[in-house]
């Protein structure tokens, strides 16, 4: 078996270490790090060598999302950077929004809803599910059990880096919420490369691509990205 590698960037330093058998990526960079007080985030897990930052000048955040965060989701979705990849939920006016994740947030459907902060400032939003507890979409995915998650950035914060670390944050919360799943599974636009890549650099993998149906009728060509809890998280 090829011996995977870690990098861990700290203040201008490489700490260079590699993944023992049985040990996750993100152990392995702990380990390399060699600190009680230092938590290494993703840079890119998508090469042979996966690279790690601490980054001390920014706090990466996942809290959970209340009614009075629906304003900043109705700007991001309006804004043409997002809406184009979620054109088939409608036109995305503060009731229609409203209407859309009022019940999640309520904590009255399987789904629930999230705010990414960098530094205290909202940047984008997520929302997770068991893909078992929607069976129409279960029979598209590989995995009943996993935890299915979307997500989205606003522009003014994307191509930033912050794409992974935003990931990687509401992956250490979702291990925590869902200690049994095995794999985590985003199914994003073929055509969103941007998506795409976020994803590879958090540790997704890219597999099938299927026709996933919409709310309008229509039907998207997605890939299914699925992340190995245990491999990467441990």
């Amino acid at each position: 078996m090829t011996q995977v590698h870690v990098v861990v960037h700290d203040r201008g330093r490489d700490l260079a270490g590699v993944v023992h058998e049985d040990e996750s990526w993100a152990a392995a960079a702990r380990r390399t790090v060699a600190s009680l007080h230092a938590e290494p985030a993703p840079v890119d897990l998508s090469g042979a060598v996966k690279q790690f930052v601490v980054d001390h000048d920014n706090r990466v955040t996942v809290r959970a999302m209340g009614r009075g965060d629906l304003p900043d989701v109705t700007r991001w979705r309006q804004s043409e950077h997002l809406h184009r990849w979620w054109a088939s939920d409608g036109e995305p006016t503060a009731e229609r929004v409203a209407a859309q994740y009022g019940p999640s947030i309520d904590g009255t459907t399987p789904t629930r809803m999230w705010v990414a902060e960098v530094n205290g400032r909202s940047v984008g939003f997520l929302q997770d599910y068991r893909i078992g507890d929607y069976p129409e979409y279960a029979v598209l995915g590989p995995d009943p059990d996993a935890i299915g998650v979307d997500y989205a950035l606003c522009e003014e914060w994307s191509g930033r880096g912050f794409g992974a670390r935003v990931l990687w944050e509401w992956m250490l919360r979702a291990r925590r919420r869902f200690p049994a799943a095995a794999t985590f599974f985003a199914a994003p636009d073929h055509r969103n490369a941007a998506s795409l890549r976020m994803l590879a650099k958090a540790g997704f993998t890219e597999g099938l691509w299927f026709d996933e149906p919409q709310e309008d009728g229509s039907v998207d060509t997605v890939v299914g990205c699925s992340l190995d809890v245990a491999r990467v998280l441990g």
